[in-house]
């Protein structure tokens, strides 16, 4: 399609101005109107879209979904029946973990179940972790990985930590190798990685929740269905890096592998993959925090821990409890990504850390083992004591309880303000806005930035949400996640840019935005539930808090990666700090920024779908209430409508950042 840069130069009120922008003004300007006509100037069915015309897709899942587990055979099983074996078969490693870190051997089941091994006692495993930190990279890991499972064990969430580490480990492992396998397969076969690229976009944008209840119908309630919906979130970076990282060994070392008459599998396990270790480990580092991150949601069919505390402690409104139960996943989270990191090798460094005897490190696994068999000779001692324990969770409840006597009155003020003049007038202009205008206006976005077939994509999924009947859900979400989003990234360049400016800055945010990150998303709903009471305001706060990492964190890579040179051309030509800004380090930092958007925009649909405990009516709402409903077919509908609207937004992302200033 010609690129509307050809558009012809105007001039208004004397002043040349560019004209390539004027046909989405226009369009602008209709959406505006179309939104304030009375409706009854509307044919009926382009206000709503007509129940009869409907696709029943919900209906077509559920009855697929029933015909799977009810009639559909694999050989001589069932399907359920394989399932079942399937989830006995994951569950012996998951059994296995647990045994070793939590529940320790048990005979008997529930509350008849008798210890006959204990799980291995705090201060054993303190050791443990230690050496092996210590042996790995040196006495700061070690210091580091022995104060965060003491905050485990002082603060009273070692048991809760150690069945959520469980299965963090269990999922990982899969993800890791389930992901690393799909990955080869993609580079060894373009039409396979082609055919994969679309479900693991799917896979990442699509909310946890739709996961939950196909795993329950199919796997049954427990941490197994828990861990398969965290495998299949957990999986699509480590398949990405794979594929990146395989891609980016050396030609010449594959030459080299070729020439020495290296086999296929040859190449692949001896040059390909310890060439593309310190990449891969990225991916496994990705995995153990994404897995982290479904570890709330998965507690709500069975899988238990932390999550569960921090669920418990929502519904009881419970800041302290919550917030102590948070701060440990994120505990959990800095100690797995620092061991993760730790794994891998360091270039460096040409040897072994020389800080290190093998001698004291076996000494210290050896002593590790005889305080577990001392344990179980001695049960008394593997607990940590009571009365040693501490508690910030008072504290918690009484600054929140402070600062709502205190500022009740300004806090509902902003509220209010917020309200009535941004979030109300936004939500009835989405709803007032004719779908049939809606499609029309993304699918010609689509023509325009990249050709028909873009517009073809953008205006189906667009299309697919007033189809299947979701279109209002689906206008709510697009607005709290709007709004968020615009807000989010209003705080976030500014501060972006300020803190490359200012380096006492930039460490207090890269603390902030790291706390933000491995902060789970539940947690931040606690104070503000108890701030703001529930709605939509109390929704967009969480998105922004959670949402803003990535607008910040790109900003500034962007602007730190802005050359002297032209900071210096800048300065030579007589540029103010503000014209370097706004026509130096803005501009070229814009790619990253928009990859900064795209994050946030990804972000704030995962954090919109868990606000749906909070009372919003959008699409996390539908999807929630389909996983209480146990309705299998609205439940992938909803999630399917939410992972659209992510897709969308990131192709129109990626073409703007393909091409800049269309």
């Amino acid at each position: 399609m010609k690129k509307a840069s050809a558009l012809p130069v105007g001039v208004v009120f004397g002043k040349p101005v560019n004209l390539r922008h004027l046909p989405w003004l226009i369009i602008v300007i209709l959406s505006f109107i179309l939104a304030e006509l009375p409706r009854t100037m509307f044919p009926r069915w382009v206000q709503k879209y007509p129940p009869g015309w409907r696709l029943p897709l919900a209906d077509w899942i559920s009855g697929f979904m029933h015909w799977l587990t009810v009639d559909a055979h694999l050989g001589p099983l069932t399907v359920s029946g394989f399932t079942r074996a399937l989830s006995f078969l994951l569950d012996l490693p998951l059994q296995l973990a647990s045994m070793v870190l939590a529940t320790g051997v048990l005979k008997g089941q529930g509350s008849e179940a008798v210890m006959l091994f204990p799980p291995v006692p705090w201060f054993a495993l303190i050791i443990a972790v230690a050496a092996l930190s210590w042996m790995l990279r040196g006495w700061r890991l070690a210091v580091g990985m022995t104060i965060g499972f003491l905050y485990l064990a002082v603060f009273g969430q070692w048991t809760s930590a150690m069945v959520t580490l469980a299965s963090v480990l269990v999922a990982a492992l899969l993800s890791a190798a389930g992901g690393l396998a799909l990955g080869l397969l993609c580079v060894r076969s373009a039409t396979f990685g082609r055919i994969l690229s679309p479900l693991l976009d799917v896979a990442q944008t699509m909310p946890v929740f739709a996961y939950l209840l196909p795993m329950l119908i199919l796997f049954g309630f427990g941490p197994v269905s828990a861990m398969i919906a965290t495998v299949i979130y957990a999986i699509p970076p480590m398949v990405r890096v794979t594929v990146v990282a395989i891609q980016g060994v050396p030609d010449e070392l594959r030459s080299l592998g070729s020439m020495t008459g290296c086999t296929r599998r040859q190449m692949t396990w001896r040059i390909l993959l310890p060439t593309a270790l310190p990449g891969l480990m990225v991916g496994v580092n990705q995995v153990i925090m994404l897995s982290l991150n479904v570890v709330i949601i998965a507690s709500m069919i069975g899988a238990g821990g932390l999550g569960w505390d921090v669920l418990g402690a929502l519904r009881r409104l419970d800041i302290g409890g919550g917030l102590e139960a948070g701060l440990a996943i994120t505990v959990l989270a800095v100690m797995l990504d620092r061991f993760a990191q730790a794994l891998v090798p360091d270039a460096r460094r040409s040897g072994p850390n020389g800080s290190w005897s093998p001698r004291l490190v076996a000494g210290a696994l050896a002593l590790a083992g005889l305080l577990w068999i001392a344990a179980a000779i001695w049960p008394a001692i593997a607990h940590y004591p009571d009365s040693a324990r501490l508690s910030t969770g008072p504290f918690w409840n009484d600054l929140v309880s402070w600062i709502n006597i205190h500022f009740h009155d300004p806090l509902d003020v902003i509220k209010t303000f917020m309200l009535l003049h941004v979030l109300m007038p936004v939500k009835r202009f989405m709803l007032a806005l004719p779908w049939p205008w809606v499609v029309a206006v993304v699918t010609l976005a689509g023509l325009w930035m990249g050709g028909i077939r873009l517009a073809l994509t953008v205006g189906l999924m667009c299309g697919f949400m007033a189809v299947v009947g979701l279109w209002q859900p689906a206008m709510i979400t697009l607005y709290l996640c709007g709004v968020s989003v615009m807000i989010a990234m209003l705080l976030g360049v500014p501060l972006g840019v300020l803190a490359t400016q200012r380096p006492w800055l930039m460490k207090s945010v890269e603390v902030f935005i790291d706390t933000l990150q491995t902060l789970p998303a539940f947690v931040y709903l606690i104070p503000i539930v108890m701030l703001f009471r529930v709605g939509d305001f109390t929704a967009m706060i969480g998105i922004v808090l959670y949402a803003i990492a990535p607008a910040i964190r790109y900003t500034a890579h962007g602007i730190s990666q802005v050359p002297a040179s032209l900071i210096e051309a800048g300065i030579m030509t007589g540029c103010t700090r503000g014209q370097i800004l706004r026509r130096i380090r803005l501009p070229y930092a814009l790619p990253d920024m928009l990859l900064g958007l795209n994050q946030t925009i990804l972000l704030a649909l995962s954090m919109l779908v868990i606000t749906a405990l909070v009372g919003t009516r959008d699409l996390g709402q539908v999807t929630y209430a389909a996983l209480s409903k146990a309705d299998v077919g609205q439940g992938v509908v909803a999630g399917l409508c939410v992972a659209f609207i992510g897709m969308i937004s990131d192709r129109f992302i990626r073409q703007s950042i393909r091409q800049p200033g269309s």
